[in-house]
């Protein structure tokens, strides 16, 4: 039974492969090869390329997000000279491929640098071939120093290595953590996605439902409350100067390249027009200083409909244990109120990590590592070859930053 959660979604994956691979040979027969040329993305790209997404199954996006990512970017006001929103290719029927560039701001060191992550690369099946030339235009490009894909798929894993990109070196980022909040729930949405139908999927849900439940008693461990720790929920919006303050305090402690997490860079990041998730931001202090926080996204499945919660972002002065259970236990309530069936959790450091593995999270496996990078500095590269020199989660790349 210790696997019982982690066996089932990889039943879920398996029953949708052969539709998937229906549905590309589909689409393959009925698009004809034509001239293709690539260029730059304008703004104007805006239609055409969220179309173009939203028919290969990457969801639907707006103007107002479009806008938000490349025109109020805090990246911009930094970068030197100008940086690219992406590329497409094009042919005389419009555009049929797409590589997103979203900048964005990392520190190392006290040193701030600017960065790019790929975001949204779909190319219609014709034209796959030239997906290698989106990939090199991503790695290649001038204006930054750092360039990462955060969830990558194995054939873009197998091209970013081709052109030199790096495996992320941080141990288990591609081991997803998580905890199952709603059994029954969870059970259900297994049954519906491997096709049980009536009784056969009524006696699956409570097959399922029990093994789950009687599992989550034995791995439940709550923490002890600690009278100087106490956590809070506040608005997005109210972000300010004690966070400030708390990640001045983070980057000084030992050099690790890390995202920015400026007051101005979080807010940002998380306020998402038009997205259906919702934030939930969780403060702890100690006396009144805020030692940590951990920010929570309540996303809907687009596949399933059901709602599943991510550990978004976690920071913490010294990386002390007891903040950090802390954190995960107000996480964890928060994430069983607003309803969400699972709550996951992806990279961080591994002293963080072993923190949620005393909790006896399930895990699961990426099929293949999900994030590279390349850097510039050479000095730099050889630096990031050590783990410990590496704070990625899932705040890092385009991971959080889709609607």
């Amino acid at each position: 039974m210790d696997q019982a959660a982690a066996v089932l979604l990889r039943l879920m994956r398996s029953k949708r492969r052969p539709q998937l691979a229906q549905d590309r040979a589909e689409a393959t027969a009925q698009t004809a090869p034509m001239s293709v040329k690539q260029r730059e993305v304008q703004f104007s790209d805006f239609e055409s390329v969220a179309a173009l997404k939203e028919r290969w199954g990457l969801g639907t996006d707006s103007w107002e997000n479009w806008c938000r990512l490349w025109g109020q970017n805090p990246a911009i006001a930094v970068a030197k000279s100008r940086l690219s929103m992406g590329w497409v290719l094009e042919t005389e029927r419009g555009i049929v491929g797409y590589q997103g560039s979203i900048p964005l701001l990392y520190s190392f060191g006290g040193r701030t640098l600017v960065a790019a992550t790929g975001t949204g690369l779909v190319v219609e099946p014709a034209y796959r071939a030239r997906s290698i030339g989106l990939l090199a235009s991503l790695y290649r490009q001038p204006g930054v120093e750092l360039v990462l894909i955060t969830s990558a798929i194995p054939s873009v894993g197998e091209v970013s290595k081709a052109l030199r990109a790096q495996a992320l070196p941080q141990h288990d980022y591609d081991t997803v953590l998580f905890w199952v909040l709603d059994p029954r729930e969870f059970a259900n949405a297994v049954a519906t996605t491997l096709g049980f139908e009536g009784a056969t999927a009524t006696a699956a849900t409570l097959l399922g439902s029990l093994v789950l439940r009687t599992e989550m008693r034995s791995r439940r461990r709550r923490v002890r409350s600690i009278p100087q720790l106490s956590v809070t929920e506040i608005p997005l919006k109210d972000i300010g100067d004690e966070f400030q303050a708390l990640w001045q305090r983070k980057v000084s402690e030992k050099p690790r390249l890390m995202a920015d997490r400026s007051p101005h860079c979080l807010r940002w990041h998380f306020t998402i027009p038009g997205s259906p998730s919702t934030t939930a931001v969780l403060c702890c202090h100690r006396l009144g200083r805020l030692m940590g926080y951990a920010i929570v996204r309540h996303m809907i499945d687009r596949r399933t409909g059901k709602r599943r919660c991510l550990l978004a972002d976690i920071l913490v002065e010294q990386d002390d244990s007891r903040v950090i259970a802390s954190l995960l236990e107000a996480a964890y309530a928060n994430a069983v109120t607003s309803g969400d069936l699972v709550l996951e959790v992806v990279g961080l450091p591994r002293n963080v990590r072993q923190v949620f593995m005393s909790r006896n999270p399930y895990r699961r496996k990426y099929p293949a590592p999900p994030f590279f990078y390349k850097v510039r500095d050479q000095g730099l590269a050889q630096t990031l070859i050590d783990e410990n020199a590496w704070y990625a989660s899932a705040f890092d790349g385009d991971t959080t930053l889709a609607p």
